[in-house]
Order: C-alpha cells, then structure tokens, then sequence
C-alpha cells in the first residue's frame, strides 16, 4: 500500500541544532561537515592521480590528506617510535608518516587466483610486505606511498577490486557470507542483493556525504556469520512461512565506546525489495542523522532516539512508500560462523576455512594462495568477518593437497583453539589512535597458550574461548562482543607507566554455540600489563573450566563468577 504523507518527524531537542538535515537544515556545524559540503569526497580521486602522486606527499591540501582521503581507502599511519604515551597528547600531523595505509574492500567477491596475484603483487612492490585480513572482510596494506596509488588503483581494476568508500563517511565495505551460494545448508544467496546495492549505491555522490560511517552486513547462512547485530545495517537469511526465504532487517547496531547491538524492525524483505531497503536504511541515516558532534553521529543513536518501531515507520513512508510484511526472527546459530576447517558443497565439492595468525597474509602468502588453489583447481577464496579466509569450490580428490599446502603456507585448518578465536586491530605498529601493540602481543599470546593449554581437559578447538585485542577504547577488534575482550591502554604497575589492557570479559554475539550472546562485563580495577596476558588468560580459563557447571558456556560462567575468580 502506497502511503501519500510522510510522518512529522519532531525537531530536535530544545532549541539547539543536531545538525539533522531534514529538520535542521544542511548549515554545517564543525569542521568536518564543512569540508564534506565544500567538496564531495569522491572528487579528491582526481587530485591524486593528476597532482598528488605527481608532486608527493608535502603538495596535498590539509581537507584532503586528513578527510577526504579516505573516500578512497586512504589514512596516514603512525609515525614510527612514538609510544602509546603520546598518543592522546600529540595532534594527528605530529603523530602522522608520509605513507598510507590503504584498505581494499571484497564485499563478499570470490577471490581467483588473478585477484590473488594482484593483490599480492601490491603487497610486495608496494606495501613492503605488509597485507591483512580485517574483520571487515578488507585487505589492509602499509607503508603505501600517494606516488604509487594510481597504479595499484589500475592494477585492482583489472581484477573487480576498488578502494571506493573503504573509509570516510561512506557506505563502506559490505559484510557478505563467506560461503554465499555454496554452502549445502543455505537459507538464500545474498550474493545477487550485494552485486545490486553496490551497483546502484557504491560511488554515488548522493550518499558520499553521510554523518560518519555506515556498515552494512548481509547473509543467508543459518551460522549468522557477519556479526550482523554489530552493523548500521543487516540483512538476515530468514524464510517466511508465505513468502519463502528472504531476509530480518536490522538497523542500530555498533561498538565503540559507547555500544550498542541492532535491533530488528520486525520486516521481512525480499530479495527484490533488498536493495531499495538498504538504500532507504541509508538516506535515513543522511538525512536525520545527527552531525553536530561526531561522537553522537552514528545510526545508533539516531535509533535510540526514534526506537525501532519509528524507524520503521519512517522507513515505509517516507523512503520505501510500502509497507513491509512482518517477518520472523533468525533461528539462533547452533555452529561457529569463522567456517573454519573442512565442508561439503551443495555441488559435491568443498570449501575449507583456514586460520592465519591474527589475519596477517603479508610477505608472499596471497601469491603463495594463488599458486596453491590454482594447482588444486578450486575456484578462489572468500574472507571472513573473523580474519579468516575460505577456499571454495575444492574438488574431492585434491582435497587433501589442499590443506597440506594451506598448512605449509602457514593457514591451518585444524588451528587451536586460540588461534582459531584471537582477533587483533592493527594496534600501534601502524595505527594513529592506538595505544598498545596488537598484532605481535596476539601472537605471543596465542604462541604461549597454545603450549600451556595444549592438554586441557574441556577447552576444544570446535567450541573456542574468544580473545579480541585492541589498541584502544575504539573497538576496531569487538573487544565487548569477545569472551576475552582487552582494551590497549596505560596502565600504572608499582609506579610505573606500561602498555597493560582492560578487562571485558563475557561477551558474544549470535554466530557462537551459546545461549546468552551480548555485551562483556568489565571487572572494577581490573587491568593486566601486556606482558602478563598470557598468564592472566591461562589464570582465567582454567579457573572457567574448574568452576563451570556441565556445558556452561565460558560467557555464562563469567557473568556469574564473582569479581575474585576473574582477577
């Protein structure tokens, strides 16, 4: 039913100006929005290619080297030898090299071997050997200098890749299912609705000036394998008892500092009517969004202000001009959603999901991928939203090559449990806002764990404790939705000022075999040196599996346990 008035959306609060365009109109309010309506960020691409990597990095203007950059995937990374000390105290071009890390988004894009090649090549002629998976399903390179950017530009375009919109305040890369289409157990394929959306949308000036980033995930995998309740937008493999399969719509969902799951609008959609939702998901967000502080400037709070059943009203009305059909929730996940180890496909062949360490795929591991499936004659590979990647399409009888050859290259199919679970930010190596090193900490500690826990009765690969690493209170490694979540910070021990982590302990999301998914608890005072983390998470799990009853999921138990066992 087509509705021909829109609802009167209430001014802001008080008399003062949230900056939401459609009810306070677009004057810009800071610094940030000025720079966006002076000029589309997607403009600055040109600038690159014709002044920037021409002249270097001293000819950039200041809008475009610290905002409008990142419409193309662009941050400066950290300068070298500043300790986590200074981070808060130094302004960012004190804090900031003259090279780039560079984000490539997949958006669920089967990787082939020519892909592979690309992107190792980038890697290694340009990115000094640095690659990683995020937990947003990009490859993440260093040390990129703005001379080279086109080139590397060229080169993903020959293989369907882009930077378009990786950062920025921009619809940025899409969550998708790792095993989308292949998967014997598949609710529907979001792989037709992601191809659609990023056409229509990916790139369009309309959309290119939101009020800070907005995330979108899409499945039809009954694992719930995109961490969907964490996103600004979701959609959601269900099957309605009329209508078929189709998909839940989630909005409102993110971390941070200040966290917040989605919520559900209790819609079905239809693959035909995915795309135009998401796009009103989207222009909602632009135009009522709240831009007079970037730390209020995320949907969330645009949801938490309206509540789910406004939203939804907003949405059908003003945006869609229909009504959505009610729809069911997602059946709660009963396996892991990393797809890690080995599975049949719908059509006879195999898809394997192997772990690296902490997502590194750095120095010759994506050729060495390439060569490797390549020989095997699979199909390409997906990444996970847990850095982990999936080898699709295997035949039976190279099977085996395949996972020897994974292991030999470092990507192990039967990983401990944690480093099947232990995911990391890129922490202060290469990050501007971080505290604490990550990457190399993780490693210790999954290192140390996997020797001290190696023979522990209870603690199974198949049903892993979660340790997420951080590099400060951002959250960029989910570190309140983890068993073990830690926050990198300062911390004092015996008068001393050291890199340390605080404590979230207990969370979980939908994609787990447990009950209780939701936000960790944190213990008062409760604060480990970076240097004790791998004593303090073998303490801690061994006291779980001690004190757990029966099953009891480790989330449960640390909800329960009083502040004494968590120490």
């Amino acid at each position: 039913m087509t509705v021909e008035s829109a609802p009167r959306v209430r001014p802001s609060r008080g008399n003062r100006s949230n900056g939401q365009w459609k009810v306070d109109g677009t004057t810009p309010l800071n610094h940030n929005e000025e720079f966006k309506a002076e000029d589309n960020g997607l403009n600055v691409r040109e600038r690159i290619e014709q002044i920037y990597a021409v002249e270097g990095f001293d000819s950039i203007a200041d809008d475009d080297l610290h905002g409008r950059f990142r419409w193309w995937g662009l941050y400066t990374q950290r300068k070298p030898g500043i300790d986590g000390g200074r981070t808060a105290q130094l302004e960012p071009h004190e804090l900031e090299d003259k090279y780039f890390m560079l984000r490539v988004r997949s958006d669920g894009q089967i990787l082939d071997p020519a892909a592979l090649r690309v992107l190792g090549g980038i890697c290694t002629d340009f990115a000094r050997g640095t690659a990683d998976i995020t937990d947003r399903q990009n490859i993440q390179y260093h040390w990129i200098s703005v001379e080279d950017v086109p080139e590397i530009w060229r080169r993903l375009e020959t293989v369907n890749l882009e930077t378009t919109e990786a950062c920025g305040d921009t619809p940025r890369a899409f969550l998708g299912s790792p095993v989308a289409g292949i998967a014997a157990d598949e609710i529907i394929d979001p792989t037709p609705v992601i191809h659609e959306i990023k056409r229509r949308y990916i790139g369009d000036p309309e959309l290119a000036n939101l009020p800070r980033k907005f995330k979108t995930a899409i499945t039809g995998h009954p694992s719930l394998d995109v961490v969907h309740e964490i996103n600004d937008v979701s959609l959601v493999g269900v099957v309605h008892p009329e209508l078929g399969p189709g998909y839940d719509l989630w909005v409102g969902g993110a971390l941070s500092t200040a966290p917040r799951l989605g919520e559900r609008l209790g819609t079905f959609v239809t693959e035909e009517q995915a795309p135009d939702v998401w796009h009103g998901v989207v222009q909602i967000f632009r135009d009522y969004g709240f831009r007079r502080l970037r730390n209020k400037a995320r949907l969330k709070f645009l949801l938490a202000d309206w509540g789910p059943e406004r939203f939804r009203e907003v949405l059908e009305t003003e945006y869609l001009g229909y009504q959505l059909a009610d729809g069911p929730p997602p059946a709660k996940s009963t396996v892991p959603g990393d797809h890690i180890g080995v599975h049949e496909q719908k059509d006879g062949n195999w898809y394997v999901g192997a772990a690296p360490v902490v997502g590194r795929v750095g120095g010759s591991t994506l050729t060495d991928i390439a060569e490797l499936i390549e020989r095997v004659g699979a199909s390409g590979i997906r990444l996970t939203a847990h850095q982990k990647l999936v080898v699709l399409g295997v035949p039976s009888e190279t099977l085996d090559e395949l996972v020897s050859g994974l292991e030999t290259i470092g990507l192990s199919t039967k990983p401990s449990p944690f480093r099947r679970s232990t995911v990391a930010c890129t922490g202060i190596e290469f990050c501007k806002l971080a505290i604490v090193d990550t990457k190399d900490t993780a490693a210790s500690v999954i290192a140390e764990l996997e020797q001290r826990l190696a023979d522990v009765d209870g603690l199974s690969a198949d049903e892993p404790i979660s340790l997420h690493v951080n590099g400060c209170p951002n959250s960029c490694a989910r570190i309140q939705t983890a068993d073990i979540g830690l926050k990198g910070q300062i911390i004092t021990v015996e008068g001393e000022q050291v890199p340390g982590f605080q404590v979230h302990l207990g969370g979980g999301l939908a994609d787990t075999t447990r009950e209780d998914g939701g936000l960790g608890r944190t213990v008062r005072g409760l604060k480990v040196p970076a240097t004790e983390l791998a004593d303090y998470t073998e303490r801690v799990v061994r006291r779980f599996l001690d004190e757990r009853d029966g099953k009891e999921s480790f989330a449960t138990w640390a909800h329960r346990a009083d502040e004494e066992a968590l120490q």
